[in-house]
């Protein structure tokens, strides 16, 4: 199987681009999970990512592969950002995008402007936390909280394909494996109103930061009731995320919990805990996994990630998802690696007579969109 074989890609979690022209700094800046390159550890183009933007990207801007990062990056400006834009997502081989919109939202192309540049079908996904803490910043009363948020969640997701939960970076994913009690949620609100520090006339959504893991259960729970697939950041992230808490194995007694109700749990990023969570979704009938954020991450290594993650995980539980955040380049990097690796882990069985070409067109056909959409329901939403 070739890589030109696989299907159009759902990209199952992405996030916008920004709309402006980008320095040198600034492109750095975007390439990582840090704040930026560090004075002491040189250029990002002299890491698996940065080399492989070289390799596959420099092309789609009419530079031959490797280009240096100067000539890259003159290239670009020339182009500017709209067009350059527009040539990474044309080029990304999309056929649907599910966007998270809990992030920098302002400053970032819409789901429907991804869309447009894509030809891809566009759908968002609901940030819990972001919408907990605006529903929070207009509560007269913290008892209201419980009801307010459940009405406010049916509405912000009426044309929504699922909720994403970023507990992993706030309180870490070992949270409650029952449904925590409305009066426990109204105590965690009330602490959280506290530790704002402000009068309730004076409050902002972004003096909140829920990090407390009964109100993130809460949230969970909320979506579970209305059939949402919750997505949740595992692992890998930036400065901010304390990784001894964000093993997937820590959500094991709410995954116990929410199998009964059949709520698709979908793990994302997972590095480096990506064989754990290929045995969640393994061992639970509702847990799916990717290995998103880190397959452009490590570059030429993106093959031995994506087995690794399907040595117990069901081909039928994994999903391709870019997490593309700033930069364009991520949704065309992302899904060219993606593909040679899915190629190269299917050719790899072929040859070693572990399943036959058939099979491996079908699988490949699952992973690369059919799961997402069958999980998702994303043909009802066309």
């Amino acid at each position: 199987m070739l890589h030109d074989d696989i299907p159009p890609l759902v990209d199952h979690h992405c996030h916008g681009v920004v709309r402006r022209d980008l320095d040198r700094a600034g492109f750095e800046a975007l390439m990582t999970e840090a704040d930026g390159p560090g004075p002491l550890g040189g250029s990002l183009f002299d890491s698996r990512v940065g080399l492989a933007v070289r390799r596959w990207c420099a092309p789609v801007l009419d530079l031959a592969p490797h280009a240096s990062p100067e000539e890259y990056l003159a290239r670009r400006a020339e182009l500017g950002f709209a067009e350059v834009n527009r040539r990474f997502l044309a080029g990304a081989g999309l056929d649907s995008l599910c966007v998270d919109t809990g992030f920098d939202f302002d400053a970032l192309l819409t789901p429907r402007e991804l869309g447009g540049l894509a030809d891809a079908t566009p759908h968002e996904i609901v940030r819990l936390e972001t919408l907990a803490e605006s529903v929070a910043a207009e509560l007269d009363r913290p008892d209201t909280f419980p009801d307010r948020f459940r009405e406010a969640l049916v509405e912000r997701t009426r044309h929504a394909v699922g909720v994403k939960s970023i507990a992993a970076y706030r309180a870490g994913l070992d949270l409650p494996g029952e449904r925590p009690p409305d009066g426990e949620v109204v105590k965690a609100v009330e602490r959280l109103l506290r530790g704002s520090g402000g009068d309730p006339q004076g409050r902002r959504p972004e003096h909140l930061r829920i990090a407390d893991p009964v109100l993130h259960g809460f949230l969970v729970w909320c979506a579970a009731d209305l059939r949402l697939p919750v997505q949740f950041h595992v692992g890998y992230g930036d400065a901010e995320a304390d990784l001894t808490r964000g093993d997937p194995l820590l959500l094991t007694g709410l995954l116990r919990g929410l199998a009964p109700t059949g709520t698709p749990v979908m793990l994302l990023h997972n590095y480096p805990f990506h064989r754990n969570a290929g045995y969640l979704a393994q061992v639970f009938p509702n847990v799916f996994a990717d290995v998103g954020l880190a397959l452009h991450g490590v570059g030429d290594r993106a093959s031995v990630l994506l087995n690794e993650l399907l040595e117990l995980a069901p081909f039928g539980k994994v999903l391709y998802s870019s997490d593309a955040y700033g930069l364009a380049e991520f949704f065309h990097l992302a899904a060219v690696l993606f593909r040679r690796a899915l190629a190269r882990v299917l050719d790899g069985g072929v040859a070693q007579g572990s399943w036959t070409g058939a099979d491996a067109s079908r699988l490949a056909g699952m992973v690369a969109a059919d799961n997402a959409r069958r999980v998702y329901a994303l043909d009802q939403r066309r």
